[in-house]
């Protein structure tokens, strides 16, 4: 009797898991090879358009520009904050920095095409959402006009690049093969938590949570963004499983910038950076624009 349940619940998981996978897969794969295409042939000048803007007259247009900058950048934080680095010892100005770094943290061209699987709509708002959280960033700084430095890039150096074989085919199929095992297990994990959300999580108890009392759902999406978001592969196919048990766009906005902006790995980093104070200030800024925008996005959509 007990091994028929398992087996029957067995089917059923293999069953959403495959419907999943079919799904997405696709946007994964794409995100992929475009992650790795702009990792090998555009990286470099995307950074040095950044490195570009130092000495330039740009005033806040150049906040602007850098939370761009950021976005397009392929990097993980702890690839982001010695590029960083470089910049600052040639005069960077700190609002730019803070502009950058916040988009990075938040969003990259992997990401932005896995989102395409959310629908156009949630694409779009979570590119809104995290150009403006980096402008936001940026103008908090400038507004400061503090006289000591906001960040200490004292601890990192120069990153050594991992994209050196003179072979540029196998130079794109490395970075390729390092994207995929670097996010491919966190991916797989997220299908199989929708299955186990979908099997299992009354759509309608959740629907209640997270759905019709917005302000409400906003916020209890950007608490859970802190503890369950692991990699932003890995968290598309639950955000997927979400919507479609009734969760707000407005819900889903909040998590996709609270849970970037908390991951366990990009804080390490920032800690480094910013001291205990600025850090502490960077986790109220983050918990703001989640529920800020969270709440916007509900007020529209």
């Amino acid at each position: 009797m007990v091994m028929d349940i398992l087996k029957r619940e067995a089917v059923y998981l293999w069953y959403y898991s495959s419907v999943q996978f079919e799904q997405i897969a696709g946007y994964w794969i794409l995100g992929m090879l475009i992650g790795s295409v702009i990792s090998v042939f555009a990286k470099d000048r995307i950074h040095r358009l950044f490195a570009g803007l130092s000495g330039r007259r740009l005033g806040i247009f150049g906040i602007v520009i850098a939370s761009a900058l950021g976005i397009l950048s392929p990097l993980c934080m702890y690839g982001t904050i010695p590029v960083a680095a470089s910049v600052a010892e040639n005069g960077m100005e700190e609002d730019w920095l803070a502009s950058f770094m916040m988009s990075s943290v938040l969003l990259n061209p992997q990401l932005l095409i896995y989102s395409s699987a959310l629908g156009t709509e949630l694409l779009l708002i979570r590119l809104a959402s995290c150009f403006l959280c980096g402008i936001l960033a940026g103008l908090l700084v400038r507004l400061c006009g503090r006289k000591a430095a906001f960040f200490d890039f004292s601890k990192f150096s120069a990153a050594a690049g991992r994209d050196t074989d003179p072979n540029m085919a196998l130079r794109l199929l490395k970075n390729l093969v390092r994207n995929v095992r670097a996010t491919g297990g966190y991916f797989l994990l997220g299908i199989v938590l929708s299955a186990l959300f979908q099997r299992y999580v009354p759509a309608d108890a959740f629907a209640s949570l997270f759905g019709k009392h917005e302000g409400f759902g906003v916020l209890m999406a950007a608490a859970i963004g802190v503890p369950l978001y692991m990699c932003g592969g890995g968290t598309i196919p639950i955000l997927m499983q979400w919507l479609a048990m009734g969760m707000s766009k407005g819900a889903a906005a909040a998590f996709m910038i609270m849970g970037p902006a908390t991951k366990i790995t990009n804080l390490g980093a920032l800690k480094i950076v910013l001291g205990a104070r600025h850090f502490t200030y960077y986790l109220l800024f983050a918990a703001a624009c989640s529920l800020a925008l969270g709440w916007a996005v509900s007020m529209v959509f």
